[in-house]
């Protein structure tokens, strides 16, 4: 809801009224890049797009944004769908989903390992993956 109503703040946001509801998953084959495994398959797709794109004469996109944040992920969007692309034309099994973690924000004090903006982010790209929804309770 935070990230929500942050959003909805912001200048020309289609946010109006800011809303959350619950989900019931399973990741089923999930890319999980808190496992190594699955970033050694990152490095690699990291390698193959920037490859691919030498010899196409095209630029590496750049996460870019407006804090040491970089918010605009476009380069690690870009090697994620390298990731996808190169295991379908091997036949491999596709990932139902992806999940990450994202260390934002500033340190909550001095020399911490946490930020205030710590979070995980999941996405869905197999549907049935979903299990059901619902309207969360209020905070109390």
């Amino acid at each position: 809801m935070q990230w929500a109503t942050e959003l909805s703040q912001r200048p020309g946001s289609h946010i109006q009224q800011p809303a959350v509801i619950g989900v019931i998953l399973d990741l089923g084959n999930c890319l999980d890049l808190l496992d190594y495994d699955n970033l050694e398959y990152l490095k690699s797709a990291y390698r193959l797009l920037q490859t691919s794109l030498e010899v196409a004469g095209t630029r590496l996109p750049r996460n870019r944004g407006r804090t040491a944040d970089l918010l605009l992920r476009e380069l690690d969007c870009a090697v994620i769908q390298m990731l996808h692309a190169s295991f379908e034309a091997a036949e491999r099994p596709a990932f139902d989903s992806v999940r990450g973690v994202f260390w934002e924000g500033e340190p909550i004090y001095e020399t911490a390992g946490f930020r205030e903006k710590n979070h995980i982010q999941i996405c869905i790209r197999n549907l049935d993956c979903i299990k059901g929804y619902f309207l969360p309770l209020a905070r109390i």
